[in-house]
């Protein structure tokens, strides 16, 4: 069981939408982020996906088959706040996880305690928000589980444990279980995932894979010699996913064929031609503020 499949997810609290019409295909053994803006409907998503809230429409499917209480036994999950029981020792913890559990590996668990530091002996009380983050993902990884959702799953780490965290996503990938994970870095997201998705005020803004949509969108630049020019129909070009300008320089946001459209900003009359690669960050920001990401671009282009 490592297939999931959520199909036109829509979660309404009263009047509010959460989630509407969400709909991603995540296959077997693949890293999949999650990217949105903070209130986006990220965890919501996950929620639902796990059964702790119930969709107001669409389906959550499990290797084909709806969410039931046995399928929670090939689930883990990391929230993003702790839910760890302050009174607890972690060693306590990981022996309640050993009795819920049948495939829980306690030797796994402590090994992984011992790589982030933890003390098991300590009670939950007095660990740092990062080392209750580092003792969830401890024991979410310890279970073996087909699938693994995780929240936020570095919030509060330190840059050598994120990256601790990252590679053992990468690990439980390569042993065949299905990643699904949100993070605020998009970084840490370009470094783990295969694909991602963007969700934007509950709604799909953008998915594919990483390497995919970092090779099909450039950005096409070029400065005019006045303001007073036209792009004589330019922003019709099929090619072009959004054109902006701003005094004597335009800038193109390409899907494909980026060579061609400076070739023809050049027709035009344009100089100091270049194309820019995006990265998953400048991805990102043009699928949920691209007003922002213009402004961005325009200044490092003056500077």
């Amino acid at each position: 069981m490592s297939t999931i499949s959520i199909k036109n997810l829509r979660k309404t609290y009263g009047p509010y939408i959460a989630i509407d019409d969400f709909s991603i295909e995540i296959p077997q053994g693949c890293v999949y982020g999650l990217l949105g803006p903070n209130g986006a409907g990220k965890t919501t998503t996950f929620k639902c996906a796990l059964g702790l809230a119930r969709q107001s429409a669409g389906i959550v499917l499990y290797d084909g088959a709806p969410l039931v209480p046995e399928t929670l036994e090939h689930i883990a999950y990391v929230p993003e706040r702790s839910v760890l029981y302050d009174w607890m020792t972690v060693a306590e913890h990981i022996e309640m996880q050993r009795r819920a559990y049948r495939k829980f590996s306690v030797s796994r668990a402590n090994e992984l305690l011992l790589q982030f530091g933890v003390d098991a002996r300590k009670r939950v009380r007095a660990l740092s928000k990062g080392m209750r983050t580092a003792t969830m993902v401890a024991l979410a990884i310890a279970r073996e589980s087909d699938v693994l959702i995780l929240d936020e799953p570095t919030s509060g780490l330190d840059p050598i444990n994120q990256r601790h965290v990252l590679n053992l996503i990468i690990n439980e990938s390569a042993r065949g279980a299905t990643v699904l994970f949100s993070s605020h870095q998009i970084g840490q997201v370009e470094r783990a995932a295969e694909r991602i998705a963007v969700i934007d005020r509950g709604r799909l803004a953008l998915e594919g894979a990483v390497d995919d949509l970092k090779a099909d969108r450039k950005i096409v630049e070029g400065i005019f010699p006045s303001e007073s020019f036209t792009l004589n129909g330019l922003a019709s070009d099929p090619r072009i996913t959004r054109i902006d300008r701003n005094g004597r320089i335009v800038r193109a946001l390409t899907s494909h064929d980026a060579q061609d459209v400076l070739a023809r900003l050049e027709a035009l009359g344009a100089t100091g031609l270049r194309i820019v690669d995006l990265n998953l960050e400048d991805i990102f920001v043009y699928a949920v503020a691209p007003s922002e990401a213009t402004a961005d671009v325009v200044e490092a282009a003056q500077s």
